[in-house]
């Protein structure tokens, strides 16, 4: 199956470190990562990683850490729960400019012509455009939050293959 590289990239008025916050926290939801709960026994290459409901009745995205560098890169593979389709790699990389941070989210190995990779793709402007709204602004924009709603709504009807008790992380 032929593979994809997609680049996401945006400039961010914020500090790095509120950036590098924002995208590894796990004290509570991520907003540019659909409101996902970020679920990992350690930040550091080789650690599980599951990313859960705010309720963690389930997981939508599991994967292992492959890189850690404070403030400069995080990456990880990621493959979707409800689908039986091949992990892809994710790479968050920071680099602070003159009034920000760039901000860029780079999928690799995004298998072409899959359900995962047009999520992938269609995902991709979301997370970089919450991102920078959530720092600039302290908040997802209106359509964002919006969204959020509709997932509490239609969670009871998420497979069940999806529950978080099959996607163990430690």
């Amino acid at each position: 199956m032929p593979e994809a590289t997609q680049v996401f990239r945006i400039v961010i008025r914020g500090s790095v470190e509120e950036v590098w916050r924002e995208i590894t926290k796990t004290d509570e939801p991520i907003a540019c990562f659909f409101n996902s709960r970020m679920d990992v026994p350690a930040l550091r290459p080789g650690s599980k990683l599951a990313m859960r409901t705010p309720n963690n009745a389930y997981t939508g995205v599991v994967g292992e850490i492959l890189e850690v560098r404070p403030y400069q890169r995080f990456s990880h593979t990621f493959r979707f729960t409800h689908l039986d389709e091949p992990a892809s790699k994710v790479i968050y990389d920071l680099e602070p400019i003159e009034g920000g941070v760039e901000f860029t989210l780079t999928v690799e190995d995004l298998p072409i012509g899959t359900k995962a990779a047009k999520q992938m793709i269609q995902g991709g402007s979301m997370i970089t455009n919450t991102l920078k709204a959530v720092i600039e602004t302290g908040r997802p924009s209106l359509g964002t939050r919006a969204l959020f709603a509709l997932f509490r709504v239609t969670q009871p009807f998420t497979p069940n293959r999806c529950r978080t008790e099959h996607w163990p992380v430690d």
